[in-house]
């Protein structure tokens, strides 16, 4: 049972990012403050959960949210300020967006810089320990899954709607045979022998 809050704050927001090991498009972050009333038996982790339930549950964070926000730092940023760094602020923009703001700030893993003068917790794999970083993991992992679905009409060959821009075997293959796109991250290892 995933636990409702690590503060005694009411206007507590868990955040979270996905795609931080992808080697194409760009780091998704959400954070969400859900509603007092919220609960759901089904809402983990979104590595825990399969395509069919995150898509699933989309509607019902974002119906049981107070507030929520959704960020995306795009490959151009990554290359040019680091993944840690476009992971921070992804999940820095997307509490920006939050109103009303939060009182406090829980963060899955174990980096996260001051935000305005609110205070935060870093918590290792929170997303699998408070309904508010599941949230928020479920969330910019539906985002940005939608996000890639979307490029990959544009670069089929790559398959992303299956893979999602994580280094497969059959990513790699296909940067192999038709090199990079506008969307890859320049200064990520794309094959194994760079």
């Amino acid at each position: 049972m995933l636990l409702k809050n690590h503060s005694n704050f009411a206007l507590e927001c868990g955040t979270d990012e996905a795609g931080r090991g992808c080697l194409a498009g760009p780091v998704t972050a959400a954070a969400v403050i859900l509603s007092p009333k919220f609960k759901n038996s089904i809402l983990n982790d979104s590595k825990q959960l399969s395509e069919r339930k995150r898509d699933l549950l989309k509607p019902i964070i974002e119906l049981g949210a107070l507030t929520f926000g959704v960020s995306h730092v795009f490959q151009e940023e990554i290359d040019q300020i680091n993944i840690l760094n476009a992971s921070i602020l992804a999940m820095q923009q997307s509490i920006t967006q939050l109103t009303p703001q939060p009182e406090f700030i829980i963060v899955d893993g174990n980096r996260f810089k001051p935000y305005g003068n609110i205070p935060f917790e870093t918590i290792i794999k929170g997303d699998g320990k408070y309904l508010s970083i599941a949230a928020a993991s479920v969330l910019a992992k539906t985002y940005r899954d939608a996000y890639m679905n979307a490029i990959h009409e544009e670069f089929p060959m790559y398959n992303w709607k299956q893979n999602k821009g994580y280094p497969t075997k059959e990513h790699r293959e296909a940067i192999r045979n038709y090199g990079i796109t506008k969307y890859h991250r320049k200064t990520f290892r794309l094959l194994p022998e760079h």
